[in-house]
């Protein structure tokens, strides 16, 4: 993996907020116009009663930073509950789960390194996604049991 050479400052309005793939949450990629394929950055604005993807990585670890709102992280059979600027370390292969069961939106950072280079746009060579996805990822954890997410339409 290259590093990037100087710096680079990222303005709120350098952002570009976008429903991800699968679950509609809405988010903004910090570190994509840097080139960077060590480390990805990104926001994720969990709405009221509202789930991300059911997932783990193949290298990567990812640390999950409250911003604000109180988080809810599952980890295996494991919810976390983590308060205003609190973290979350997780390793590779942890199967996790960010959610909100409350009624107020919850923002995040999460970072994670290192990159998942099969992941990025253009990559050569795709990732076996069994791996990233042992189980459906849109399964909601049972906190959220009765509340259909993403909305349809």
């Amino acid at each position: 993996m290259k590093t990037i050479e100087g710096y680079h400052l990222i303005k709120p309005e350098d952002l570009t907020w976008r429903l991800s793939n699968l679950m509609k949450i809405p988010n903004a990629d910090f570190l994509e116009r840097t080139g960077s394929e060590n480390m990805g950055a990104r926001l994720w604005r969990m709405p009221p009663m509202s789930a991300n993807t059911l997932h783990k990585h193949i290298r990567a670890e990812e640390f999950y930073f409250v911003l604000e709102g109180t988080g809810k992280l599952r980890v295996g059979e494991e919810t976390l509950t983590v308060p205003k600027h609190g973290g979350v370390l997780v390793g590779p292969g942890q199967l996790r789960q960010v959610f909100n069961d409350t009624a107020e939106e919850v923002l995040w950072l999460i970072i994670g390194a290192p990159e998942e280079v099969e992941l990025l746009p253009g990559a050569v060579n795709k990732p076996d996604m069994t791996l990233i996805y042992p189980t459906d990822p849109t399964q909601l954890p049972k906190e959220l049991a009765g509340v259909e997410w993403p909305p349809k339409g």
